[in-house]
């Protein structure tokens, strides 16, 4: 199974709150190296991070990354953006294609991209960020296309298995970040997210269920759909 220690990690979005968290630990874990990739990357005090610019929702700049970081062991899909409105039919255009390009097409073409150099090594891996709104549609677009990755995600899980590469799926709520800062509602702390996430890998497990709120929004998968959205009673009345 995937470890951290001698590991080459890759981490998109790595400025961000649960991004910086996910280069830190993983170096605290032994990783030799982490490229730490963002649009527009920051520096840092570690000579073992490597800033690289990449745009998740740019082919070009995917290939670039690429062939900038052949020796990587674990891609981390973690970049991600989200909108001010909850409305799917209430979405601008661009909010919908910018939530697409990024939560969905970017990290499945990463991975497609990444798939050979991780399929090379003896012990490789991929983590995709999803959210419990994968499962919870009241995120408009949001929950739309984290339920995409969320499926792309046990495809490749599927079709990588042969190969040796390990894919792990996370789903959470909401975490303590500037993105969820208009929410009052419980909150994970990012480097809590991290630890439960790399012991997951470190473990072997295919899918991280990191706070109660999802673990009962997955158990509820089952029930009527009228179980999970009270609200369609209501309307039924």
């Amino acid at each position: 199974m995937p470890s951290l220690n001698g590991s080459v990690v890759l981490v998109t979005g790595a400025n961000g709150g649960i991004g910086t968290h996910f280069v830190h630990q993983a170096l605290a874990r032994g990783a030799t190296k982490v490229y730490a990739t963002a649009r527009t990357p920051r520096t840092w005090d570690d000579k073992r991070i490597v800033p690289l610019t990449l745009d998740v929702t740019d082919p070009t700049s995917i290939r670039e990354a690429v062939a900038a970081a052949p020796d990587v062991t674990v891609l981390i899909n973690n970049a991600g953006t989200s909108t001010s409105s909850a409305g799917i039919l209430t979405h601008t255009d661009e909010e919908i294609r910018a939530n697409v390009e990024t939560n969905f097409l970017g990290p499945l073409f990463l991975a497609r991209a990444f798939a050979p150099i991780l399929s090379s090594k003896d012990e490789s891996a991929i983590i995709d960020i999803h959210s419990l709104l994968s499962w919870y549609a009241v995120a408009g677009i949001y929950s739309a296309t984290k339920a995409a990755l969320w499926s792309a995600t046990n495809s490749l899980r599927l079709e990588l298995a042969p190969q040796g590469v390990h894919v792990v799926g996370v789903h959470v709520g909401w975490v303590d970040t500037p993105m969820a800062a208009h929410s009052t509602d419980p909150k994970t702390d990012p480097a809590d997210l991290v630890r439960i996430v790399f012991d997951a890998v470190e473990a072997g497990e295919y899918e991280v269920l990191a706070d109660e709120a999802t673990v009962q929004v997955k158990a509820g998968l089952s029930a009527p759909v009228e179980a999970l959205y009270p609200q369609l009673k209501a309307t039924d009345a």
